[in-house]
């Protein structure tokens, strides 16, 4: 005989303790969403900063997405972005996880480190007579 009492099989009390094995249930969560790390802000919110200084852009946008993180860049907020920084670590290994897209949907730039994609807006010097 047992203390505890018998119910019919498949059948439990709504407050029963249900053992879970803890890495099922890890697995089944919803995986943690792409951020963009804190020196990769910096570096994007450093040339950001210089852009508004010069009066090119007016307004961004984050979205943490669960297979990429944007940094959206615009004239007006009401407008479509300008720019879209994206980090995509599925490409990683391949063209590289970062990328700078225009607002037709063209990669200016791509690569796998980010101060070298974000050399895309660095203006060139011209020589003026």
């Amino acid at each position: 005989m047992t203390d505890q009492p018998e119910f019919p099989r498949g059948h439990r009390p709504h407050d029963a303790a249900v053992v879970v094995n803890l890495s099922e249930y890890r697995q089944s969560l919803d995986p943690a969403p792409v951020t963009f790390h804190r020196r990769e802000l910096d570096s994007i919110l450093w040339i950001y900063g210089r852009m508004v200084g010069e009066g090119e852009w007016k307004d961004y946008a984050i979205d943490h997405l669960k297979d990429k993180a944007v940094f959206s860049i615009f004239k007006r907020s009401g407008e479509l972005p300008l720019f879209r920084i994206e980090k995509n670590p599925k490409l990683a290994n391949k063209q590289g996880a970062y990328s700078v897209i225009n607002t037709n949907g063209v990669i200016l730039k791509r690569g796998h480190e980010l101060p070298q994609v974000l050399k895309v807006f660095d203006k060139a010097l011209k020589l003026i007579d």
